[in-house]
């Protein structure tokens, strides 16, 4: 089968046959750096999304995407409702009271966000009933004033479900017996855990116990929506409230959370930045693999050149060399990377039941295991940038070997 000689000598280089048919030790260790270097970039980068995943998950979760409001109560969230989810890219939408306040339980105080909702449509815009640990969304009843709190709530406050909280709003009321704080007495129905810090100030009341509390007259404060794509609730939102006509006020999560999730974005896109370090460090070990090359086979390559071999025709041979280098070495460390991060959580979990020790403890951290979420466009992005710098690598070395005088390298063979 005919080979072009400059395929045929570059394998041969990369291939040295001795007693057996391994390649190279340097070449071998530039491949494994490489390799190495390209895996554990794409198993971090599925970490961080995976990481970052869970977060939005959990936290927009509960929070709303959008909310629509009126400049202090809606007058009929119902129409309000009904105009939103007709918008293709609403979801669901669902009218809630907001305020701020402090519950106290046992002696103990903590500030928390009071929300003021009806369970059957919170349960389509929130993921709350598929983290309740004790007690379901159902049990708040408009009358009973009942209260559901997070799991880190609890704890702090050492109440359980059953137990009875006061709830202190921020505005006083004028009695025969002076100024004092509103508060009432309310029953802990449910136990909620999402696992962030929505655990430890996130409440639960019904609408119609929210509106007595907080005197809005039964009234809505706003509707939260849901919509298909969290980069477009700001869009939406604005849309929505164009369509209903009069003046509302919009809101999104880009402005209560966007803060957090640009951190992270930035910090994904900096640890990729200085991993690709590493990759590129691994793929200029080609330069040094084939300048030693080049130096060891100066007489063959002087021997090519009398024979009639080109300048271009001997770059090109030491470039097939370092391109087979970088490519095995990518798609070796490409498939190891694809691997360990479809893997990685269960790698973990049986680490940790072998050495007996949670790495990540469910009372420091927001989840008890390691998440991983792999994306194609990174595995693409780490392969193509770690190819590139490979066949960027191999342009001094082969140039050089093109630059080789055959007399001079002959004068004493």
């Amino acid at each position: 089968m005919f080979k072009p000689l400059s395929l045929s000598v570059g394998l041969r280089y990369t291939a040295a046959k001795r007693r057996n048919h391994f390649i190279s030790f340097i070449s071998l260790t530039s491949m494994i750096g490489l390799m190495l270097g390209v895996a554990v970039l794409i198993i971090v980068l599925s970490v961080m999304n995976g990481f970052d995943h869970e977060l939005k998950h959990r936290i927009l979760g509960m929070v709303p995407h959008a909310v629509i409001q009126g400049q202090s109560t809606v007058d009929d969230w119902e129409r309000i409702d009904k105009i939103a989810t007709e918008d293709r890219s609403v979801i669901a939408a669902a009218p809630f009271i907001q305020g701020q306040g402090m519950v106290t339980g046992a002696g103990n105080v903590h500030g928390v966000m009071i929300n003021g909702i009806l369970p059957e449509q919170e349960k389509t815009v929130s993921i709350i009933e598929d983290n309740m640990v004790e007690g379901k969304l159902d049990d708040l009843q408009s009358g009973e004033f009942g209260i559901i709190i997070g799991r880190m709530l609890a704890a702090n406050l050492r109440v359980k479900l059953g137990d009875k909280v006061t709830l202190v709003l921020p505005e006083a009321s004028i009695t025969p017996a002076g100024v004092l704080p509103r508060l009432k007495r309310f029953t802990v129905k449910g136990i909620f855990s999402v696992g962030a810090e929505l655990d430890g100030s996130y409440t639960l009341i019904h609408m119609d116990d929210a509106a007595k509390l907080m005197r809005t007259n039964g009234k809505a404060q706003g509707v939260r929506l849901l919509v298909d794509d969290l980069f477009k609730a700001p869009a939406v939102a604005e849309r929505v409230a164009r369509s209903l006509g009069g003046r509302f006020y919009v809101s999104d999560w880009t402005r209560t959370h966007g803060n957090l999730f640009q951190a992270i974005r930035m910090e994904k896109t900096m640890i990729g930045l200085l991993l690709m370090f590493i990759v590129a460090v691994a793929a200029f070990n080609i330069v040094s693999t084939l300048v030693m090359v080049v130096t060891d086979k100066t007489g063959d390559i002087a021997i090519l050149r009398t024979m009639g071999a080109t300048p271009g025709r001997i770059m090109r041979i030491f470039m097939i060399q370092g391109a087979v280098i970088g490519i095995f070495g990518v798609l070796i460390g490409t498939t190891l990377g694809v691997l360990g991060a479809e893997y990685i959580s269960a790698i973990i979990s049986w680490l940790e039941g072998v050495l007996g020790h949670k790495f990540l403890s469910a009372d420091v951290y927001f989840i008890s295991y390691l998440p991983s979420q792999l994306q194609w466009d990174d595995v693409f992005i780490i392969s193509g940038a770690g190819m590139a710098m490979s066949l960027l690598a191999t342009l001094y070395p082969a140039w050089r070997a093109s630059r080789v005088d055959p007399a001079e390298a002959l004068r004493y063979e």
